[in-house]
């Protein structure tokens, strides 16, 4: 190839979205991408630590990042242990408690339950549904989540109130993403071949592991965090700042 025949690289960019609107459909994590978790339970913790009168050393914002991070080491000793599912909330819970403990805090159950109440008032992030509204009509739209069947029930109809064409709970896989086993699930769930498919996620787990099954990515990186470390046909094929980025760029080729 000649230097002057050479791709450039917003013919590469064409090329991806190309093939991006070719998929039929969009698979949309929820927790942290549609869901504001941080937002919406942020003021719960707080509520905890100042009834235990310690907001002058704990700090309700690092709470809750290491609560999400001991959440997902809990998912992670879910899959990888086998001793059988537990459930999204059951590993919140945990994480809570845990974390509660680290800083001397170790909740009652009055004081774990009104925590929990928290999750069935998570609120979606505002640019959600406009894009979701745009969408509709080019793709079939999946919720696909670690949430278990009931509560993502709660949380569609009565916290999103958007009427995805589907809902798919790794509950019927029985592990959390990134295990391969619940992108494949998915695809089978949908009747369609993986490459079919777009994982649509803040998490950049998720779109790592939707890509190592043959899924496309798109990578919403909500909370300006870098991709995972991973060889390059792992990566997302999009990255955007929210979802009317992404509904920009998808609706406009």
């Amino acid at each position: 190839m000649t230097p002057s025949s050479k791709i450039k690289p917003s013919e590469i960019k064409s090329q991806q979205m190309t093939d991006l609107t070719a998929r039929k459909a969009l698979t949309f994590d929820l927790f942290g991408t549609v869901l504001d978790l941080g937002g919406s339970l942020t003021p719960f913790i707080a509520n905890f630590i100042r009834g235990r009168d310690a907001l002058d050393r704990v700090d309700p914002d690092a709470f809750w990042a290491d609560l999400r991070h001991r959440q997902r080491i809990e998912q992670y000793q879910d899959s990888l242990l086998e001793l059988g599912h537990t459930g999204y909330l059951e590993t919140a819970q945990k994480a809570f408690a845990y974390i509660a403990k680290l800083h001397d805090l170790a909740p009652t159950p009055d004081e774990v339950e009104a925590f929990m109440a928290g999750w069935q008032q998570l609120s979606p992030f505002s640019d959600c549904l406009p894009a979701l509204e745009r969408m509709k009509s080019s793709y079939k739209l999946v919720a696909f989540s670690n949430g278990n069947p009931w509560f993502l029930d709660h949380l569609i109809e009565n916290r999103i109130k958007f009427d995805f064409d589907d809902v798919f709970s790794v509950e019927e896989v029985g592990a959390f993403k990134p295990h391969p086993g619940v992108y494949r699930g998915v695809a089978r769930h949908l009747n369609m071949e993986p490459g079919e498919l777009i994982m649509v996620s803040a998490n950049s787990y998720d779109v790592m592991g939707a890509r190592t099954c043959g899924l496309r990515g798109i990578y919403v990186n909500r909370y300006n965090l870098p991709f995972e470390d991973t060889d390059a046909r792992y990566e997302p094929d999009l990255t955007v700042r929210d979802f009317s980025e992404m509904a920009d760029h998808l609706l406009v080729h």
